[in-house]
């Protein structure tokens, strides 16, 4: 089988010649491990300096070079989210750069405080204006908005790459979804908004919805052979809203989504984290073809996603992430074994980590889970 088929077939609740293999994404500490360079792959540090120096261009040369080595490099990968690590800002992007006021800190025009994490390789707002001043009003969010076409230049890397893959790569992209899971103000100002004014919110979820169904009669969707659509649903112990909440305002998003990636004749991919138990039932009501982002911590695993949702969600994970990150090669051996051990049997199940090979991964638990996933692949 090719890797499409062997995707196709798991998606299908059938079993292939062998479990297939996905990664959400590589961060650049590992993807620069396997190329033997630096590269701007999912470097979120430095792509961020680079935009404010106005090297937009020198990233997307970087991507078009390092993207196509590395997963040729990495060939035992079936599945690749070609657009999480293709999609670029347009041409031109070059936003004002906040002044440095120490190192790895620094403050922007509006008076907020950024400061670079080597935890996770990010630079975060960390003091300054929030959004809890904000007023929001139904007239806000229009069902009836105006759009714009797309900057076409955003695709570069992605129609640059693609056809340098090889062929036979299942390939997942995106293209315009509603918003999820709307969060007016942030997660705290949003959760507030939420529970004491949810007409407000399921406003602007419709709002949304209109503006994602205007978008798609005039957007070209890119080759690919699924679509991912991306929202948090839960924490550790439980979902953000209540399942009645969930159903109200968020649930139609999401039935919008799966129908119109349907439609387009393309599988239907949702990353979530969390502890997505009490929504469970609504998320394999609207038809997802396969969850991904399983966290172990939060009792979420690809045997239960499967069994659940009576072989009508298949599912993507197996592997810890914080194994791959803190653990030993044998924590991350032992989780690929359990995965197949437990999530093989009847199709269904992809492995890969639970989240992504995030930054920290240390190499050698990378490569011991490619190795012990080699041994034990074959149905």
């Amino acid at each position: 089988m090719t890797s499409r088929e062997r995707v196709q077939t798991a998606l299908r609740f059938e079993e292939p010649d062998r479990v297939p293999l996905a990664v959400y994404a590589i961060d650049c500490d590992t993807a620069e491990r396997v190329l033997g360079r630096k590269t701007f792959i999912r470097d979120k540090a430095g792509t961020a300096i680079a935009f404010w120096e106005g090297r937009r261009d020198e990233v997307v040369e970087s991507l078009k070079r390092d993207i196509p080595e590395l997963f040729a490099k990495l060939d035992i990968i079936d599945l690749i989210y070609l657009s999480k690590v293709a999609r670029v800002p347009p041409r031109g992007h070059h936003p004002p750069a906040p002044r440095p006021v120490a190192e790895g800190v620094w403050e922007d025009a509006a008076g907020r405080t950024l400061k670079y994490s080597p935890v996770t390789n990010q630079i975060a707002v960390v003091t300054g204006k929030t959004n809890w001043e904000a007023e929001y009003r139904l007239e806000d969010f229009p069902l009836d908005p105006d759009v714009t076409p797309e900057d076409e230049s955003v695709w570069e890397v992605y129609d640059h790459v693609l056809p340098l893959l090889s062929p036979d790569r299942y390939i997942l992209g995106s293209w315009a979804l509603a918003p999820q899971q709307v969060m007016l103000g942030g997660w705290e100002r949003g959760l507030v908004e939420v529970a004491t004014r949810p007409e407000i919110v399921e406003r602007a979820v419709q709002s949304g919805i209109a503006r994602a169904r205007k978008l798609q009669e005039i957007t070209r969707p890119r080759p690919c052979d699924g679509i991912m659509g991306e929202s948090d649903f839960g924490h550790t112990t439980g979902t953000f809203v209540s399942p009645p909440a969930f159903r109200r305002l968020f649930l139609p998003a999401l039935k919008f989504n799966s129908q119109s990636v349907h439609g387009l004749g393309r599988d239907f991919f949702v990353h979530s984290c969390g502890n997505n138990q009490p929504i469970f039932d609504q998320l394999v009501e609207v038809g997802i073809d396969c969850l991904q982002s399983l966290q172990p911590q939060a009792g979420m695993s690809p045997a239960m996603v499967k069994q659940r949702s009576g072989n009508r969600m298949a599912a993507w994970g197996g592997v810890d992430v914080a194994n791959l990150v803190a653990g030993t090669m044998d924590d991350v051996r032992r989780d690929v074994r359990e995965a197949m051990e437990t999530a093989r049997r009847g199709g269904g199940f992809i492995l890969g980590a639970s989240h992504s090979i995030a930054w920290g991964t240390r190499y050698d638990n990378f490569m011991a889970m490619l190795d012990e996933f080699e041994k034990t692949r074959d149905y």
